[in-house]
């Protein structure tokens, strides 16, 4: 439900951005009548849910991991084409869709997460810190997109998408092997995974918050 076109500019800016952007302008004008963007918002929020039951089900089966990558999937396409199909039929809700989209993302990820913790794919520690650098770095987002009327949805190229692909990869290869070997040690994949993840996700958010310190400084100097 990213119909925010009102409240501030949108920069995506991620890998697969035009490739991505030509399967929604493809999707808007052929998705039915009777759908509307409400009904792709509850569709992103329930299949993340489903994503985090499905990891939380792989600790007995690892087949459910299939169900979480087909979940992943589903999610790109209420998450991402809500907003498109808004603003394709002129119907855009600017607060209600921006306030909605977030509190679903914060929520959907909580449960993504907390099922991957319960899957024995990867440590509590590293699920809680993981969390953790995802909240950090939505909460600079928000101050940003308050401060500068910029929603940036990327950093350093990678969005919501790319990570949503790179995960189901992860997943994918849990089925053959949930264990990485490094200088001869083994470790959990998704151990590995997740501590560049939360690198990752600390240094977007220090690179956005000096980034956004600066041109603010800039923009409002100190008056001697």
């Amino acid at each position: 439900m990213k119909n925010d076109v009102t409240l501030h500019t949108r920069e995506y800016g991620g890998l697969l951005e035009i490739p991505e952007k030509k399967a929604l302008l493809w999707l808007a004008p052929r998705t039915p009548r009777w759908i509307n963007s409400d009904h792709l918002t509850l569709l992103g929020l329930f299949s993340m849910v489903m994503a985090g039951t499905a990891y939380w089900a792989a600790s007995r089966n690892k087949y459910f991991l299939i169900l979480a990558v087909a979940s992943l999937a589903l999610n790109w396409l209420g998450d991402s084409l809500d907003g498109t199909l808004a603003r394709f039929r002129n119907c855009q809700r600017p607060r209600y869709g921006y306030y909605v989209d977030h509190v679903i993302d914060l929520f959907g990820t909580t449960t993504l997460l907390g099922g991957l913790a319960l899957s024995g794919y990867i440590s509590h520690l590293i699920a809680l810190a993981l969390l953790a650098a995802f909240a950090l770095v939505e909460a600079e987002v928000f101050l940003a997109t308050h401060v500068h009327q910029i929603f940036r949805l990327s950093c350093f190229h990678v969005g919501p998408t790319e990570l949503r692909i790179v995960l189901s990869i992860g997943t994918l290869y849990l089925l053959y092997n949930p264990l990485i070997d490094i200088e001869g040690r083994e470790f959990l994949l998704f151990d590995a995974g997740g501590v560049i993840a939360i690198v990752g996700l600390v240094s977007a958010f220090m690179f956005s918050a000096i980034r956004n310190a600066c041109a603010l400084y800039q923009a409002e100097p100190i008056k001697h």
